[in-house]
C-alpha cells in the first residue's frame, strides 16, 4: 500500500521500535546548495528483507543511501537503528552500527588479493595473521555461496569476483543491513542468477539487503518491497508481489509510461563499414581485441554483448581513430553514393570528420572523454561546431538553442543551460552527451553504455532516439549491458569473448540463455551440463 510523507515537522518523535525494523529513517532531508536531494523522507528497512529503491536520476535514491552509509550526513531527520537514534558521521560510524554499502564502483586495490582487500584499514589486536582472514573469507563464502580465492590478486579477477570480494568485504566487517548500487549492472544473466541465490542466502541469515536498481524485471525477481523515490520524495511504499513494472514506472514518473521498445524491420540496409583483421593490444601490451571481424549496415542497429573488459571500449575507439591499432587492421568506410570505400585505419577523428565521415560517438567516459566538466551544455554543444564557419567570431546562437533543445527534450535537470556540466547528476551528464552526438545527423553513430545510470523513462526516450537514427538509415552501434535490452531493440547482436569475437546471431531469434553462453565462451559440452543443473 502507498504511503504518502507528512511534511512541516522539524522535530520527530521516537518511533514506534518494531522487532521487524532493522533501520528506521524519518524526515530526513539533505540539500546541496539550492538543490533538495531529499526531502524529509521517512523509510521503513525491515530485518529479513530485500528492499529494491526505486527513482528517477536526480530523485535522491543514491544520496538517501549514501546518508545511511555515513557518506553524507543530513541536514535534518533522524536515523534509528534497532530503534536507537544514532549519528552516522562516516563509513566507519555505519560499519560500527552493521551498515555496509558496496557502489557500483569498485574500490580495490588491483596489486593486492582479495585477503589483503578485505582486511585493508582494519585495526585488529596483535599481529596481522593473513592466514585466519583468509580462513574467516572461506568461512563466509561457504556459508552464503559466493565464489572466491582469497589468494587470488585484484587484477587477475572477473568484474563478477571483484564485486564478490566488495560484498564480503561488508560482511566481513559484520554487515547486518547491506546496501548494493547497481550490482547486476556489468554482469552476464548466468552471474546475475547467481548473485541473487547468495543475495537470497543473506535474507535468509536475517540480514537486511537495499537494492538500488532500475531493472524492474530484476525488482520483480528479487525484492520483497519496493520504495519509490520521485523528486527527493518518499512517494510509495508496495509489496512487489501487489504491483507490476508498469506501476512502478507510473509511480516513478508520476504519470503513466510507455515500456515498449519499438523494433521495425530493418529498411534497405546498406553496408556502411566492414572491419577485418582488426587488433587492439591494451596498455600493458597485452590482446585488447583479437582478429574481429563483422560487418556494419545503414539502417540497421547493431549491438554490442559482452562481459566488462572484453575489448568492447576498444573496439568503438579503434573505429573512431582513438586507438592504435596492430599491422593487418582494416576499418572501411563506405559512402552512401557506394564506391570502393575509404579506409579509417590511421586517420586521427579530426582527419575523419575533414574527410566528411558523418561520426558521432558517445564514450563510456562521459566527462574524462565525451565533455568537458568545466562548460556549460552551451560550451560543450559547440565542442562540434566551433570549428565550422569562416568568421573568426564564434556562434553562440545555434550551440545556444541545441542546448535549450536537448534540455527540454531529454528533461536534463540542471538550474540553467550555463551550469557547469561537472555539477549534473551523471544521469544528466549522459543526456547532454546522448543529445548532441545525435544532433550531429551522423552516418554512424556509436554508442557505449547510453542509458548507464539512466532512469527508466528517460531509457526508453533514448532507446526510441536511436530506433529514429536507423529508420533514416544511420548505422548504429550500441554497446549495452542489458541483454534483455539488447534482446528488444538490436537487430543483431555481436558477442565479444575475450577480445574475440565468439558469435554474431539474429536478434529476434536468439535468447538471453544463447548470448550469456557465447558471452563466457563455454565449450558445447559445457553448456549442455550447465543447462541441465
Amino acid at each position: 500500500m502507498a504511503n504518502e510523507n507528512s511534511k512541516g515537522t522539524q522535530k520527530y518523535e521516537q518511533p514506534c521500535v518494531s522487532v521487524h525494523n532493522a533501520v528506521q529513517m524519518r524526515g530526513v532531508t539533505k540539500t546541496f546548495g539550492s538543490v533538495i536531494a531529499n526531502d524529509k523522507v521517512d523509510l521503513d528497512i525491515r530485518r529479513g528483507e530485500i528492499l529494491s529503491l526505486l527513482g528517477e536520476n536526480g530523485s535522491g535514491k543514491t544520496t538517501l543511501m549514501n546518508m545511511l552509509s555515513g557518506i553524507y550526513y543530513p541536514d535534518e531527520g533522524e536515523v534509528y537503528v534497532d530503534g536507537e537514534a544514532v549519528t552516522i558521521r562516516s563509513p566507519k560510524d555505519a560499519i560500527d552500527l552493521g551498515i555496509g554499502m558496496v557502489h557500483q564502483h569498485f574500490k580495490l586495490v588491483d596489486v593486492l588479493t582479495a585477503t589483503e582487500n578485505i582486511i585493508l584499514g582494519l585495526k585488529e589486536p596483535g599481529r596481522l595473521d593473513l592466514k585466519k582472514a583468509a580462513a574467516k573469507i572461506t568461512e563466509i563464502c561457504e556459508k552464503y555461496g559466493f565464489a572466491v580465492d582469497p589468494n587470488k590478486k585484484i587484477y587477475d579477477m572477473s568484474v563478477s569476483e571483484k564485486q564478490t570480494v566488495e560484498i564480503v568485504k561488508v560482511l566481513y566487517r559484520g554487515a547486518n543491513i547491506l546496501v548494493l548500487d547497481e550490482p547486476t549492472a556489468v554482469l552476464t544473466p548466468q552471474e546475475t542468477e547467481k548473485l541473487f541465490d547468495v543475495i537470497r542466502n543473506m535474507k535468509e541469515d536475517g540480514k537486511s539487503i537495499i537494492i538500488i536498481t532500475h531493472k524492474l524485471h530484476e525488482v520483480m525477481a528479487i525484492s520483497d518491497r519496493v520504495a519509490v523515490l520521485r523528486k527527493g520524495e518518499h512517494v510509495a511504499d508496495v509489496d512487489t508481489a501487489d504491483t507490476d513494472p508498469q506501476k512502478l514506472t507510473d509511480m516513478m514518473v508520476g504519470h503513466a509510461v510507455r515500456l515498449n521498445i519499438n523494433r521495425p524491420e530493418p529498411k534497405d540496409p546498406v553496408k556502411r563499414m566492414e572491419i577485418r583483421s582488426l587488433s587492439v593490444n591494451n596498455v600493458y601490451g597485452l590482446k585488447a581485441l583479437d582478429d574481429v571481424n563483422f560487418d556494419v549496415y545503414g539502417g540497421e542497429i547493431l549491438g554490442i554483448a559482452g562481459i566488462s573488459g572484453c575489448g568492447q571500449k576498444e573496439l568503438l575507439e579503434a573505429i573512431a581513430g582513438l586507438q592504435q591499432t596492430e599491422a593487418g587492421s582494416s576499418v572501411r568506410y563506405y559512402p552512401e553514393e557506394g564506391g570502393e570505400g575509404k579506409e579509417l585505419i590511421g586517420m586521427n577523428p579530426l582527419d575523419i570528420k575533414n574527410a566528411g565521415i558523418g561520426f558521432s560517438f558517445v564514450p563510456e567516459d562521459r566527462l574524462g572523454m565525451g565533455l568537458v566538466g568545466s562548460g556549460d551544455m552551451v560550451d560543450n554543444m559547440m565542442l562540434r561546431s566551433y570549428r565550422d564557419g569562416h568568421s573568426i567570431f564564434t556562434d553562440h546562437k545555434k550551440p545556444k538553442k541545441l542546448a535549450e533543445k536537448i534540455k527540454e527534450q531529454l528533461e536534463v535537470v540542471t538550474p540553467s543551460i550555463h551550469t557547469p556540466v561537472r555539477s549534473l547528476s551523471g544521469g544528466n551528464v549522459q543526456k547532454v552527451l546522448v543529445g548532441r552526438e545525435i544532433a550531429a545527423h551522423p552516418k554512424v553513430l556509436m554508442t557505449a553504455y547510453a542509458v548507464r545510470g539512466l532512469d527508466i523513462n528517460t531509457s526508453y526516450t533514448i532507446y526510441n532516439l536511436l530506433t529514429e537514427q536507423k529508420m533514416k538509415g544511420v548505422a548504429v552501434i550500441y554497446v549495452g549491458e542489458d541483454l534483455d535490452v539488447l534482446l528488444e531493440l538490436c537487430d543483431r547482436i555481436l558477442v565479444l569473448c575475450g577480445g574475440k569475437v565468439s558469435g554474431i546471431v539474429d536478434a529476434r531469434t536468439t535468447t538471453k540463455e544463447e548470448v550469456g553462453m557465447l558471452m563466457t565462451n563455454l565449450p558445447e559440452t559445457d553448456r549442455k551440463e550447465e543447462d541441465a543443473q
